[in-house]
């Protein structure tokens, strides 16, 4: 993945470059593709986890070994989560009431990334939005 921009995928979009990347737009999937660098959290392994327990979401293999094989494979970079990080989710104004979103959130709004989501309530926090 080359390019210029730096970016931040939530757990949806890191779903969709994995599996069915249709779901995204040429335009946001070529700002993706043409990133020097596409960066994770890794609260969306646990996310991915959660929903593969649950049963709403199918994989062919365990979460942890999808989520190995996938950031390899399209070369994303993981940003694990920190106590700065933690405590800016906790921080963040109640918009948005998943956990996991406000790690992403806090996540983009710390190290100044655009997030590839399709949840309109991110851009209620101030970061960019990649629709």
């Amino acid at each position: 993945m080359g390019g210029n921009r730096l970016i931040l995928l939530d757990t949806c979009a890191l779903l969709w470059v994995a599996s069915d990347p249709h779901k995204i737009s040429p335009g946001v999937l070529e700002k993706i593709y043409n990133s020097p660098v596409v960066y994770v959290s890794a609260i969306s392994a646990f996310e991915i986890g959660l929903k593969y327990k649950s049963g709403k979401l199918i994989l062919p293999v365990r979460p942890e070994t999808w989520f190995e094989e996938i950031v390899n494979h399209h070369s994303i970079s993981l940003i694990n989560l920190d106590a700065s990080l933690c405590l800016k989710a906790v921080e963040l104004p109640p918009i948005h009431k998943d956990p996991c979103d406000r790690f992403i959130i806090a996540t983009g709004l710390e190290r100044g990334l655009p997030i590839v989501t399709a949840d309109s309530r991110f851009s209620s926090y101030g970061v960019q939005v990649i629709m």
